[in-house]
C-alpha cells in the first residue's frame, strides 16, 4: 500500500473517529432518552477522546521558526500523536474487532510516520518502546505496555520501511 493511500486512510479514519466523538459529546450535552448506564460506560472513552483532541490542537499551534520543514514536522507530530491517542482510547473501550485492528494499524502507521519525519529532519530516533496496543496479562485486561522483546525496535521498523521505499 502506498504511503499516500495509507496516509489518506489514516486521515479518513481519524477524522471519522473525531466526528463520532464530537457527535457523541453533542448528544450528551442535549437532553436525550438514553439509559444512564450507557452514558456511564461511554463517558471514559469520550473524556479520553476529548482530552486527546484538546492536547493535539494545543500542540499543533507552534510558533513559526522560519524553517518550513521543521515547522511542518512540529505541527504534524502532534496531529499523528492525537491519532495514536484516540486509537488507544478506542482499544481500551471499543468492542468491534475490525475497528480494533484498524486502531492498531493507525498506531503503528502513525508511529512510523513520526519517526520518518524526524529522520527526514536529521533528528535522532526516540528510544525504542513497546507497542502500547497489547493487553497486559498481569492486569484486568486493559491495554498495557508489552515488553520490548514483543515488538521490533523503531530502528528495525524504519529500516524495513525505507527498504519498501516509503
Amino acid at each position: 500500500m502506498s504511503a499516500l493511500v495509507r496516509s489518506t486512510r489514516v486521515l479518513v479514519t481519524t477524522t471519522l473517529l473525531a466526528v463520532i466523538s464530537a457527535s457523541a459529546l453533542a448528544e450528551d450535552a442535549a437532553p436525550h432518552q438514553h439509559q444512564p448506564v450507557a452514558a456511564t460506560v461511554e463517558t471514559p472513552f469520550l473524556n479520553e477522546n476529548a482530552a486527546a483532541m484538546t492536547k493535539m490542537m494545543n500542540e499543533m499551534a507552534v510558533k513559526p521558526t522560519g524553517d518550513v520543514n521543521r515547522d511542518f514536522v512540529e505541527m504534524m507530530v502532534p496531529h499523528h500523536q492525537g491519532a495514536i491517542d484516540m486509537a488507544q482510547a478506542y482499544l481500551r473501550y471499543g468492542s468491534n474487532e475490525q475497528l480494533k485492528r484498524i486502531a492498531q494499524e493507525i498506531i503503528v502507521d502513525q508511529q512510523q510516520e513520526i519517526a520518518a519525519m524526524r529522520l527526514a529532519l536529521g533528528d535522532p530516533l526516540p528510544a525504542s518502546a513497546a507497542a502500547p496496543t497489547q493487553v497486559d496479562p498481569n492486569t484486568d485486561g486493559t491495554i498495557g505496555r508489552s515488553t520490548a522483546a514483543d515488538t521490533p525496535s523503531q530502528a528495525t521498523v524504519m529500516q524495513m520501511w525505507m527498504k519498501l521505499g516509503k
